[in-house]
């Protein structure tokens, strides 16, 4: 293979749907598989309902978009969301007739890993588990939720500390990215951002397509630094803003009536995709592009 080969005959990626065509449309069909692709987003912006509705989506045939298989859903802080993953589920389940049978959250294996240590060690079990697996689905999609929650208190600011951080940031994504080559698997990663301040230092480079990343009207930037950026294949962004609605009376007196929450989905770098983005919005059933629901208003209004 020479890289002329490469520009005349890319190779195809197989991704895995979002359960939304505005959504996968902003990412080039979904996730792709074969490579780490990390989400980032403060608290409330829909990164884990992303992660859950993707290990549903997982399940899907590949024609329909899926990849034919089960999950594996490292958690690593707070009690597992299972009211949100059965919700899901349910709406999942009407929405796409019994292919397989069964409850979709039987094909979702949850584990929870409190300590950078303890997800280093399960990677070999994990390995296994993928090879071995004797369910209907084979594992193609490990999400880990979120992976800054293992390095947020465990290091102390010190060189050697630092220095071991970085090492265990090499060392699991080093893994992770192996399981995805060997058995084609999707991994997706959650990252908690901090606040931005100046522009000076690590935290002010410019990584990707957005100059500065906002959300909640302050710049932040993603967790864990330039050392882990170098450790993901793609980062995506979710963004947050509130938006005060306004009207006028007669008298031309504007009127604050109330406020609603804004999401956006941002490509902040992807080796195979150009700089984009995509309104959401959260709802019981799931988490779909603006247009989605705008298409679906004017179609019940007809």
């Amino acid at each position: 293979m020479t890289p002329e080969n490469l520009l005349l005959r890319p190779l195809i990626t197989q991704k895995c749907t979002l359960g939304c065509p505005d959504l996968d449309r902003c990412l080039g069909g979904g996730i792709p598989c074969n490579s780490i692709t990390e989400l980032v987003a403060e608290s409330g912006c829909g990164k884990t309902q992303l992660c859950l509705q993707l290990a549903l989506t997982a399940q899907l045939p590949i024609p329909l978009g899926g990849l034919s298989a089960s999950s594996i859903y490292i958690h690593t802080e707070f009690p597992f969301p299972s009211r949100r993953l059965h919700q899901l589920s349910l709406a999942f389940h009407s929405s796409h007739p019994p292919i397989f049978g069964g409850d979709p959250c039987d094909y979702i294996f949850v584990q929870g890993v409190h300590s950078a240590d303890q997800m280093l060690g399960i990677m070999t079990k994990m390995e296994q588990f993928v090879e071995n697996s004797r369910t209907q689905l084979p594992v193609r999609l490990i999400v880990i939720d979120s992976i800054a929650a293992l390095f947020r208190s465990e290091f102390d600011n010190t060189p050697v500390e630092l220095k071991r951080r970085s090492s265990l940031f090499f060392k699991i994504s080093g893994k992770l990215k192996s399981l995805a080559k060997r058995f084609g698997l999707a991994v997706v990663v959650t990252n908690q951002v901090v606040d931005l301040v100046g522009s000076e230092g690590i935290n002010g480079l410019r990584i990707g397509n957005l100059a500065s990343l906002c959300s909640s009207g302050r710049r932040v930037c993603p967790a864990l630094g330039l050392a882990w950026a170098n450790c993901v294949n793609s980062r995506l962004f979710l963004a947050r803003h509130e938006e005060v609605d306004k009207e006028e009376n007669e008298l031309g007196d504007v009127n604050l009536q109330s406020t609603r929450s804004r999401r956006r989905l941002h490509v902040v770098f992807a080796p195979h995709l150009p700089e984009s983005c995509c309104e959401f919005v959260i709802t019981r059933k799931g988490i779909f592009g603006v247009e989605r629901e705008q298409n679906a208003a004017k179609r019940n209004e007809a």
